[in-house]
């Protein structure tokens, strides 16, 4: 961890102060972006290979199922290479005109692989309603097989992603695609299963629907998590009037304005806030022991903590609505 702090003069008020903390230990709720490249190119490897396998025996049995199997996986391949660039990308270091680096770019490949996912349930949805219509004989017997292979190379893949998955939202997305499928393709396999039984076709197309509402109900939380921190929500666990309260409560703090948080990544949090101390400036200690705290505490991974020490002097963006 490292700490910058510039000090001006007191009598400025709301220009005087400011300390900087910005760390990427493993304190807190937050972490730097974990390297999972060798987790990536295991699991792109094997459902692309799984992909064709399951595309080709789709056509050849005649099963919806498995072709909307094979859809998903689709998906889920280019999902996994959008995460996997997101998470390089977000490794890079900062220069130029992305002082932040490209840290956010987690946030938009896991915005961008959720609506990948609609797209992809969209299309299966249409295609089995239109079996309905137009039923087609399907061979459950392949149909089990193929399926039940793609239970595990789903699993495997999900397995390689599980550490990550609370800490990082961007593979949480990768984590929740790869736990789904393999739920699919159980529920491929009972699809086989009952036709065989039963000779019945139509399950075929209800069991690809079924297939449309199990990812669509994965995908509303990856989606609605990474609009929140597209939109730069404080965020989720991470209460700001919680902070607030904390910083109140700091000795000699008078008063906490101009406080904001919000995500540089799916991994790590920023803030920035006004502290307005009367008494004086209390020492570059005071300002940096704040910042280990909200790191520790609150899962704050970088702090930026303006002291103001004139009262007299009202800071233009002390206003709650002026940001």
């Amino acid at each position: 961890m490292s700490e910058h702090n510039d000090h001006g003069d007191p009598a400025h008020g709301h220009e005087g102060h400011a300390a900087h903390d910005h760390g990427h230990g493993g304190h807190g709720h937050s972490h730097a972006p974990a390297d999972f490249g060798r987790a990536f190119a295991i699991g792109i490897a094997l459902n692309i290979g799984f992909v064709v396998v399951e595309a080709a025996y789709g056509i050849i049995a005649g099963s919806m199922a498995l072709l909307a199997d094979a859809g998903h996986n689709l998906s889920d391949v280019l999902g996994l290479l959008i995460a996997w660039g997101a998470a390089t990308l977000a490794r890079r270091r900062p220069q130029g005109r992305y002082t932040y680096g490209l840290r956010s770019s987690s946030i938009l490949a896991a915005l961008l692989n959720a609506l990948l996912l609609l797209v992809a349930i969209s299309v299966i949805a249409i295609e089995a309603i239109r079996r309905f219509a137009e039923p087609a004989p399907v061979a459950g017997t392949t149909v089990m097989i193929v399926a039940g292979i793609g239970i595990v190379v789903n699993t495997v893949t999900a397995l390689l992603f599980m550490r990550g998955r609370k800490d990082d939202l961007n593979i949480r997305g990768a984590f929740l695609h790869m736990a789904a499928d393999a739920a699919v393709s159980a529920g491929v396999v009972l699809a086989g299963l009952a036709i065989v039984l039963t000779g019945r076709t139509w399950i075929d197309p209800v069991t690809s629907l079924v297939i449309v509402v199990v990812v669509a109900i994965g995908t509303w939380g990856l989606l609605r998590d990474s609009v929140n921190m597209s939109l730069q929500a404080a965020p989720a666990g991470i209460e700001p009037a919680r902070i607030a309260t904390f910083l109140r409560k700091q000795k000699g703090v008078k008063g906490v304005h101009d406080l904001h948080v919000w995500p540089m990544s799916t991994t790590e949090t920023a803030l920035t806030v006004h502290l307005l101390v009367p008494d004086g400036y209390p020492g570059d200690a005071f300002s940096v022991q704040i910042a280990e705290t909200l790191k520790d505490r609150f899962g704050i991974d970088h702090a930026t903590i303006q002291i103001e020490t004139d009262a007299g002097t009202p800071c233009a963006l002390e206003p709650d609505h002026i940001v």
